[in-house]
């Protein structure tokens, strides 16, 4: 209980979460009197809790997101979109769903999506006579697809804690971003007519379509050869990371000639930070985790929720149901390094498959990023578009919905969340 108090309090004086759930950890282990042994062994607990090789994918994917985003690229990837679909009814907010998709593949990361889409498309929406309390919902709706339609920033973190094949959780993320996608396509169709959404006046010829294919090509490739290598068996997370840099290197350098050598510092120093506010979470959780191990807190846990009901679906609603809530006021890194090893026994006991399990958390986790009152992309629309965060939460509750019902969908569904994993060998 006084872990817990302590956790509480450090927030809410502004502590830097990773700091505050370090120190709690630090507290639990004190207050047990464990104080001499932690002197000893946490710093190593620290380094080991980092020392795991698909980690280093991770600052590799943000470099190469990082590059290929300062290299105009977005431009090429939102006007690609829009000959596709922008001749429906509210165009340009089914071109916002769909140039999510594309920009998946380069970022992984629902923030960076959110807010390159709030500086580009939600200004040109606005211009098209969309409300922008609309244009940000439908941004922030869209953003989610980013971290679930690999590469996945969120799934590397996951397989590499819990022992789970990270192109399997790749695989397993496709399908459930590309229905978030479609589905949320729906709805902007469905709610075209009430909002008032503008049309266009005509759509795209096959030879406009064919030459903004040709300018988007360099873009398209980098998820081919991020997912395919990986997916393949020819190359690991780590290794598919790397090269994506390299490629992104390439064509900023060499094919788009937009990126400089100041620009390439001013990327690293930010991959550096987005990286090191991770890495310290990760770090400082493993003493929290020691702590929790020793107080047998999973094992409660898991018997509580097996005490409510042992039958699986309702197992697996209170979990969705933990992570939905925890996430609206937490960052999702670090519930899934504090909850994964508590709620991940649970999912076990009740034989559900690693990967599935996995997709539900990450699904879970990145619909959380969207829900308020501290949804991450929320605060970064706000704040980049001037819009109030409680105008742009009540336009986003139809997405919401049809988002959340998508999450239980794949979570009690278990052949679609494993179609493609098993169909590429990575689930049995």
């Amino acid at each position: 209980m006084i872990v817990g108090i302590c956790f509480v309090v450090l927030l809410a004086v502004g502590m830097p979460i990773g700091f505050a759930i370090g120190l709690a950890g630090v507290i639990g282990i004190f207050s047990m009197g464990g104080g001499t042994t932690f002197l000893a062994i946490g710093p190593s607990k620290i380094f080991n809790g980092l020392n795991i090789f698909p980690f280093l994918a991770m600052p590799f994917f943000i470099l190469a997101g990082e590059i290929m985003n300062s290299t105009g690229i977005t431009g090429r990837l939102v006007k690609l979109a829009e000959v596709l679909v922008g001749r429906f009814r509210g165009g340009l907010a089914h071109t916002n769903m769909l140039a999510s998709v594309f920009f998946a593949g380069l970022t992984g990361s629902a923030t960076a999506d959110a807010a390159a889409f709030g500086r580009t498309l939600v200004p040109a929406m606005v211009k098209q006579g969309y409300k922008r309390d609309y244009a940000c919902a439908v941004t922030a709706a869209g953003s989610i697809i980013g971290p679930t339609i690999p590469p996945s920033g969120l799934m590397v973190v996951y397989g590499s804690l819990m022992g789970v094949s990270i192109g399997g959780l790749f695989a397993a993320g496709l399908l459930p971003g590309l229905v978030i996608c479609a589905v949320c396509m729906g709805v902007i169709a469905i709610g075209g007519k009430r909002e008032n959404l503008p049309k266009a006046d005509r759509g795209a010829t096959l030879g406009e379509i064919w030459q903004t294919f040709l300018s988007s090509i360099t873009a398209l490739l980098m998820p081919v050869i991020i997912l395919g290598g990986i997916l393949g068996g020819i190359v690991t997370p780590t290794e598919a990371a790397s090269i994506a840099v390299a490629y992104a290197l390439f064509i900023g350098f060499f094919v788009y000639r937009t990126l400089t050598f100041p620009d390439l510092y001013a990327m690293l120093v930010r991959t550096a930070r987005i990286t090191g506010v991770i890495f310290v979470i990760i770090a400082f959780a493993g003493i929290l985790g020691w702590w929790m191990s020793f107080e047998r807190i999973p094992q409660a846990i898991a018997g509580s929720v097996l005490g409510l009901s042992e039958n699986p679906y309702a197992v697996i609603a209170i979990i969705i149901c933990i992570l939905l809530v925890v996430g609206m006021v937490m960052d999702i890194t670090a519930i899934l390094i504090i909850l994964g090893p508590v709620l991940v026994p649970l999912t076990e006991q009740i034989g559900l498959e690693p990967i599935h399990a996995g997709i539900i958390f990450v699904l879970a986790l990145n619909i959380s990023l969207m829900t308020p009152p501290v949804g991450a992309c929320l605060f970064v629309l706000s704040s980049v578009t001037g819009e109030k965060l409680e105008r742009i939460s009540v336009k986003l509750a139809p997405f919401l919905i049809a988002e959340v019902i998508i999450l239980f969908l794949f979570a009690f569904w278990e052949d679609a969340a494993l179609m493609l994993p098993r169909a590429l060998g990575f689930a049995p």
